[in-house]
């Protein structure tokens, strides 16, 4: 039997509450997957990821491919040993990468060739040599290579990138080979045509996989444009499989996908915000480089379940972000990923609870009321 399973536990409207079961533990959906990038979510600990509530981390395969390299991460005992993550870790395909960072690229039915944005050097990225890489980091969740393209974009050149995104899903399943302790997605495509969407989802479940992704959103379009693609295609998935929403997002967007049926999440937002500056709090996001926290001596949020909340003060805070010290970084990182681990747990509890609509209002009201104002 198959080690890794998906169980949808309630459902709340179109929301759900599930649990992914793999080897190295469970992952309670819906979920945000912390993004460590390079090997490591930027500013953080391993265990100081864990302690957020993280489940599972995002590795990203096109970064590490070029450095340190898949093979090399293989022989160093895989990306859980080499990076000191003992839970699952998901990995991307390195296709939105490559067509995003890549230099020179150049793409054919077999794959796509390219030069790395860090040196010039020269790689070929198929959907077998996708697989290929995914499984010598030890990957728990692997994502089949497809074309990702930037949204608006004319309806011939959608079809055409789903369409490949298709026969690259079934190589991609034939390299994959059934493998027993890990899950294969596959990635609906289609821009935001409901009618190549529709005829996306249709053709992935005709090759079957343990999981459904949603890519090609959040890369121009409207916030408006990716809830209505949301709402047509996650009835089109199916029930028992999860549904994984790549690249997204601010807490708005999370919360609106999870409205719409979505299971999974990934963003390198909070933690960027987080470098620049930016806290997410109950409150909504809160600027410590505006110059109105300077005096302030209040903590973010005293009634916040995370400590690092209530430790410092604003003013404080504050002078770290103004000073650039690395310290203000990685207190502001955490903070980020622990509200968004808040968020989807609150969320899985309302689901539950059949009040996920009340759920979401109450947390778009606070939002709305935005920060207190200074004393």
């Amino acid at each position: 039997m198959k080690q890794v399973t998906f169980t949808l536990s309630a459902t709340d409207g179109m929301a759900r509450r599930g649990r992914i079961d793999t080897p190295r533990g469970e992952i309670n959906t819906p979920a945000f997957m912390p993004v460590g990038t390079a090997g490591t979510v930027k500013a953080m600990y391993p265990e100081q990821v864990r302690d957020t509530g993280a489940d599972i981390l995002l590795g990203n395969t096109y970064h590490l491919m070029l450095r340190p390299g898949a093979e090399r991460v293989a022989s160093l005992g895989g990306l859980h040993t080499f990076m000191n993550w003992e839970r699952p870790i998901l990995t991307d395909s390195g296709g939105f990468q490559v067509m995003s960072l890549a230099k020179l690229r150049k793409l054919t039915e077999r794959g796509v060739t390219f030069k790395s944005h860090i040196d010039g050097s020269a790689y070929e990225l198929t959907p077998e040599r996708s697989i290929e890489i995914q499984t010598l980091l030890d990957s728990d969740i692997i994502m089949q290579l497809d074309e990702c393209i930037a949204l608006p974009a004319e309806r011939k050149e959608m079809e055409r990138a789903m369409e490949l995104s298709i026969r690259w899903a079934d190589r991609s399943k034939t390299a994959f080979n059934n493998q027993q302790n890990r899950m294969l997605f596959g990635i609906v495509q289609g821009g935001d045509d409901a009618e190549l969407r529709s005829r996306s989802a249709a053709g992935l479940q005709s090759i079957g996989f343990d999981g459904y992704s949603i890519g090609g959103l959040a890369v121009g379009e409207p916030q408006e444009v990716m809830f209505r693609v949301l709402s047509d295609i996650t009835p089109e998935l199916p029930a028992d499989k999860p549904r994984y929403l790549m690249g997204v997002g601010k807490p708005d967007d999370i919360l609106g996908g999870i409205e719409r049926g979505v299971d999974m999440f990934d963003c390198v937002h909070p933690t960027r915000a987080g470098r620049h500056g930016h806290a997410y709090t109950r409150f909504g996001v809160i600027n410590l480089k505006n110059a109105r926290h300077r005096d302030d001596h209040r903590p973010l949020d005293e009634a916040s379940p995370n400590p690092n909340c209530r430790r410092w003060s604003r003013a404080y805070l504050h002078h770290l972000v103004k000073t650039e010290e690395i310290l203000g970084a990685m207190v502001l990182s955490q903070i980020n990923l622990a509200y968004y681990q808040e968020l989807t747990a609150r969320a899985r509890a309302a689901i539950e609870a059949g009040r996920m609509t009340d759920f979401a209002a109450e947390t778009r009201a606070a939002w709305a009321a935005g920060d207190l104002p200074v004393l």
